[in-house]
């Protein structure tokens, strides 16, 4: 799965040469105090900073930010909204961090005692001078203004597309009952470890077979249901595609986290019924030329908690072709 964009990042700090690639946190809470943000000090480097690391090899960065998190602080985390990306040169090169914040209230720190062997929960001006990397600043800064602005708890709404189905000329049965090839079957392992960086609680779904069997890998992993969604299928999309829409901006009121999987002609109605809500900054984020996403490819809005009908962010993630 490949990072293809975040409406917070600058081109300038994600694009030309990266030589290290890394994902991390800045996990947060809200205290009698007002909102704090969790630090971790490094004994190698004898500095302050956010919990990251590395991506292992066939690693997603959703995925990479998850495990650094749980590894070096112990904390259980859910990526929330999208922080700023930062660059900085290191020993081989130019390296790139993505960020997410992610709610940590409730949960008990435990430094892993190898890399991080201490840590410290802060305000956000306290923790801008202890950070030890100026550009660490930058998404506790992102942090902060979306904790006043009261866009910092939110939930996320997923729309996936099916993954590699096998070739309709091929298929001489009945259209919904046309399932995942090969390589979809992988594709869908992929979506399922990419849609736990978020873990939706709720899952929709087109009723046809192949978006079935593309989200059927999270649903087993979590022992969740399926809605379906009939309004979704290609063909009530296209015949009817106000009842697609609708559909779509319904979902989105549930104010809960989940997914919804439905097919590539489907897409620009679905796409459109996001825009709608979507202030027009982030609306050009949406893919807006067919094929729109490749099979297994998604797309991450989060809503807050308090303005469901008021997105603040859009990423793309991208899943392999064989």
């Amino acid at each position: 799965m490949s990072l293809v964009l975040r409406s917070p990042d600058d081109p300038v700090v994600t694009g030309g040469t990266v030589n290290v690639l890394a994902a991390g946190a800045v996990p947060w809470r809200v205290g009698d105090n007002g909102l704090q943000v969790l630090m971790v000090h490094r004994d190698k480097y004898d500095d302050w900073s956010w919990p990251k690391g590395k991506l292992d090899t066939g690693e997603t960065i959703p995925q990479c930010a998850v495990r650094e998190v749980r590894e070096e602080i112990g904390l259980d985390i859910t990526l929330g909204i999208p922080l700023p990306a930062i660059r900085y040169p290191v020993a081989s090169g130019q390296k790139v961090v993505y960020y997410w914040a992610a709610d940590a209230s409730g949960q008990q720190a435990v430094p892993d005692g190898h890399e991080v062997d201490s840590f410290r929960w802060t305000s956000p001006a306290e923790a801008r001078r202890w950070l030890a990397n100026p550009s660490d600043i930058d998404p506790l800064d992102a942090l902060e203004a979306a904790y006043i602005a009261g866009r910092l708890a939110t939930v996320p709404y997923i729309v996936v597309r099916h993954a590699k189905a096998k070739p309709r000329a091929s298929w001489t049965q009945e259209e919904g009952k046309r399932p995942l090839a090969a390589t979809g079957k992988r594709q869908a392992l992929e979506v399922a470890a990419l849609l736990s960086a978020w873990k939706p609680q709720r899952v929709a779904s087109s009723p046809w077979t192949r978006c079935i069997q593309t989200v059927s890998p999270y649903l087993k992993r979590h022992d969740l249901g399926v809605k379906l969604v009939p309004a979704l299928t290609e063909h009530e999309a296209l015949r009817k595609p106000d009842a697609a829409r609708k559909a779509v901006l319904k979902l989105m009121n549930k104010g809960i986290p989940q997914a919804v999987c439905t097919h590539r002609p489907v897409l620009p109605i679905v796409f459109a019924a996001l825009a709608e809500r979507l202030p027009g900054e982030l609306a050009r984020f949406l893919p807006a030329k067919d094929p729109f996403l490749r099979p297994g490819s998604l797309v991450v809005v989060h809503l807050p908690v308090e303005k469901l009908r008021k997105p603040v962010s859009v990423e793309v993630f991208e899943t392999f072709e064989d």
